[in-house]
């Protein structure tokens, strides 16, 4: 265009014009290319969301085929990235139910290990790959209309350029108006006609239109009918936009009233000038509804501007109390438990808060999902470390049954009964095993124990293993007595001193062998030392003639029974203390248990001395 034609407005030529220098909106957002705000598709989006988010990961795919098949751009760019959104959301969700996916709520139950299978193969691959195949075809169909409309809106304005400088001839032309008015007309159609340009082109293109569509009714001398009635068309068509911008003031859907506004202004603009004396008056007329619209489309979204402010505040707070649990110091797994059940509450809470504004949304929300992976992980990280501790407990427990299942046939009483309190003892020590295995493995190791000791009591009938071995040593002796070969009288006194003495250190027997036994001692020394054996016999067990019985050797019988009765609770109490393990209050238990058998020990030791003191006196 050459420098005569430039699309500029001559200073001075607006005073008849006042409305066209009046900004079309009042509002600073900048208006996309399907008539909607970022606030607006943002809005949209939380609908669709809404909308979709019961339906399956196949029905949301073939919508979005089905909307992409359609073609009709304005739809797709409406619900495209709302769709994606809900799709990989829904997609996140499904992993995690199907175990491909660590979740990001409760994870391993108290002393639950069982192991996960793995999964061998992405079953949501297909499925992820077809909404990819329809979104890049959405994604190339949008940039090729985009480049379409720019292309377009470039040929518009090339188109819109040519009438003006058809338009300027034609002011300067001195035709008759029989001529000109026709193709004054023919261009104020053809610009109508001709469609949008580019947004940075708009202002200087419509300024010399309108321009130029004034000097000519201003300059050309044209019939005074023919203005008079293209005047009254052109205020007619105004008051018309401006009943339809008035009746909006009360639209409650202030988004889609906002939007039909912008195209009634877009109708302004094709419509020539009105007479001088209305211009100001039709103008003012639309700006005032125009205003009013703009006010309330202004206050709605500065509520939801000021709610946003206020769910970000509150997203704020529960991310910060999310980051506090996620560093919290856990050592037991009830603490774990405890801790998942309060970050469960926060994200029940979070669903409840609405949107922050868009910069913000995603990444208040990427602050708590980062809290909640940082706590599942270390919690995971923790069970994991668990799974393997119990995996050795169990290891060692099952050596510990082998143990005890490799001594239950044993008929060493004494030295086995010690060995497999000993094994009970290890196995308290050892910490839990999987639920689901506990009771199995503590049921055979109880039952190796018990076969044991089951064995013991049909053999002994309950008697001690001790009394047991001590009546063989004191069947020895007397074999030891009846082999004596006798020497001198002095020679025969040692000898009964000798093995009165250790008659006496050999300790106790059963008691339904004691008057036996004791009848055999006393038959082998009399048959030895007749004469030399009165008065050093008798020992421990007590058993005397009836002349030999006096108050002291019954005190030592009661003290004797005392004893016996003593050792048979501490070995109960030991025989059964290691099964304790498995119970909730073990720990009580075996403390109670152990206490019992120090003050019974105690009580032992000190009934042994009284005997020694009584037996003492004989010798």
């Amino acid at each position: 265009m050459s420098e005569e034609t430039k699309i500029t407005a001559p200073e001075g030529q607006f005073e008849e014009n006042v409305e066209q220098n009046v900004p079309v909106l009042e509002t600073t957002e900048e208006i996309i290319d399907n008539n909607h705000t970022e606030e607006e598709v943002s809005l949209i989006s939380e609908e669709i969301l809404q909308d979709l988010a019961n339906k399956s990961l196949k029905e949301i795919v073939t919508l979005f085929d089905a909307l992409v098949e359609k073609g009709d751009q304005q739809e797709m760019y409406k619900y495209a990235e709302p769709i994606k959104a809900v799709f990989y959301k829904t997609l996140k969700k499904e992993k995690i139910a199907a175990g491909y996916l660590a979740p990001t709520e409760e994870m391993v139950a108290e002393e639950e290990t069982a192991e996960e299978e793995a999964v061998s193969e992405n079953p949501f691959a297909e499925i992820e790959r077809g909404f990819k195949e329809v979104y890049s075809k959405y994604k190339s169909l949008r940039g090729a209309h985009l480049q379409q409309v720019e292309k377009q809106k470039e040929e518009n304005f090339e188109v819109k350029k040519q009438i003006i400088e058809e338009l300027k001839a034609l002011v300067e032309t001195q035709e008759d108006i029989t001529t000109t008015f026709p193709r004054f007309r023919s261009l104020q159609s053809r610009w109508r006609e001709s469609g949008p340009v580019p947004q940075a082109k708009v202002k200087d293109v419509y300024d010399s239109y309108q321009h130029y569509v004034e000097m000519f009714y201003d300059y050309v001398k044209i019939n005074n009918e023919l203005r008079d009635l293209d005047f009254k068309k052109n205020l007619e068509a105004k008051t018309a936009l401006c009943e339809k911008a008035e009746a909006l003031i009360n639209e409650e859907n202030v988004v889609n009233a906002f939007a039909v506004l912008q195209k009634l202004h877009e109708e302004w603009k094709e419509f020539g000038p009105v007479e001088k004396e209305h211009r100001e008056a039709i103008w003012e007329r639309f700006k005032v509804a125009t205003s009013q619209v703009n006010k309330k489309h202004q206050a709605y979204f500065e509520k939801i501007k000021a709610d946003q402010k206020v769910n970000l505040a509150a997203k704020t707070l529960l991310c910060e109390k999310a980051e506090e649990i996620a560093s919290r110091e856990v050592a037991e797994s009830n603490t774990w438990n405890e801790y998942s059940k309060e970050l469960e509450g926060l994200q029940k809470e979070w669903k409840t808060i609405g949107f922050a504004s868009k910069k913000d949304n995603q990444k208040i929300y990427d602050r708590f999902r980062a809290a909640c992976d940082q706590f599942y992980n270390r919690k995971r990280e923790y069970y994991s470390q668990f799974k393997d501790q119990m995996t050795r407990n169990m290891e060692q427990k099952v050596a510990l049954c082998e143990q005890a299942e490799a001594m239950k046939e044993s008929t060493d009483w004494k030295k086995t009964t010690e060995d497999l309190i000993n094994l009970q003892k290890q196995w308290k020590e050892i910490g839990p095993v999987s639920r689901k295995k506990s009771d199995q493995i503590w049921n055979r190791f109880r039952a190796a124990c018990d076969y044991f000791f089951d064995n013991k009591e049909k053999n002994y009938g309950g008697v001690d293993p001790q009394y047991v071995e001590n009546l063989n040593k004191k069947l020895a002796l007397i074999e030891e007595i009846k082999a004596y070969e006798s020497a001198d009288r002095a020679a025969d006194a040692e000898a009964v001193k000798d093995f009165t003495a250790r008659w006496n250190e050999i300790g106790f027997v059963p008691f339904k062998e004691k008057e036996r036994i004791q009848a055999l001692y006393k038959e082998a020394m009399d048959s030895k030392f007749h004469g030399l054996s009165r008065g050093r016999r008798g020992g421990r067990d007590g058993s005397r003639g009836q002349k030999e019985v006096n108050p002291v050797r019954a005190e030592r019988e009661k003290l004797v029974q005392k004893f016996r009765k003593k050792e048979s609770e501490i070995a109960t109490y030991e025989n059964n203390i290691g099964f304790f393990a498995s119970s909730k209050n073990a720990d009580a238990l075996v403390k109670e248990f152990t206490k019992k058998i120090e003050e019974a020990k105690a009580e032992l030791a000190e009934l042994e001395e009284k005997i020694k003191e009584i037996d003492n006196q004989f010798e």
